[in-house]
C-alpha cells in the first residue's frame, strides 16, 4: 500500500508549509483564546455556585455575629490557583491572540464593548464582593 503513510511522519506538503506563530494561531479548530475563556468562564460559575452552597450552609448554621466572623476567615483561606492560572495566561496572551489594536491615547489595548479585555483574578475580595459577610 504505498498511498498509506506511517504515523507520525509528516507529508512531503507539510514539510514544506512554512511554520509561523501566526499559521499556528489561525490554524483549524477553535482558537486557544476562546477555549481559555471558556474554560475561565465554565470555573467562575462553578466557584459561585460551590461558594454559594458554602455561603448557605454557614448562614444557617451559625449567628449573625458568628456568620460575619466565619465568612471572612473561609473568603481568606479559599485557593483559585488554577483558575487565576488560566485568568493571568488570558490577561497576558489574548491581545496577541486577537491581533488587538493599541489605542494611542492611553497607549494600552483597545476596549472590547467598552470594557477592558483583561480579567480580575479570584481572591477574597472577590469572594465577599459576590458573598458579603
Amino acid at each position: 500500500m504505498e498511498g498509506k503513510r506511517k504515523p507520525g511522519r509528516l507529508s512531503r506538503r507539510a514539510l514544506q508549509t512554512p511554520r509561523t506563530v501566526e499559521n499556528y494561531l489561525t490554524a483549524g479548530g477553535p482558537p486557544r483564546w476562546m477555549e481559555r475563556l471558556a474554560q475561565i468562564d465554565r470555573g467562575v460559575a462553578r466557584e459561585r455556585a460551590r461558594l454559594a452552597e458554602e455561603y448557605d450552609l454557614l448562614r444557617r448554621t451559625s449567628t449573625a455575629r458568628q456568620f460575619a466572623e466565619r465568612w471572612r476567615a473561609f473568603a481568606h483561606r479559599q485557593r483559585f490557583d488554577d483558575l487565576n492560572e488560566l485568568i493571568d495566561q488570558h490577561n497576558e496572551w489574548y491581545p496577541v491572540e486577537r491581533n488587538l489594536p493599541m489605542d494611542i491615547r492611553t497607549r494600552d489595548f483597545v476596549l472590547i464593548h467598552g470594557r477592558s479585555y483583561r480579567r480580575p483574578r479570584l481572591d477574597a475580595g472577590w469572594v465577599l464582593a459576590r458573598f458579603p459577610a
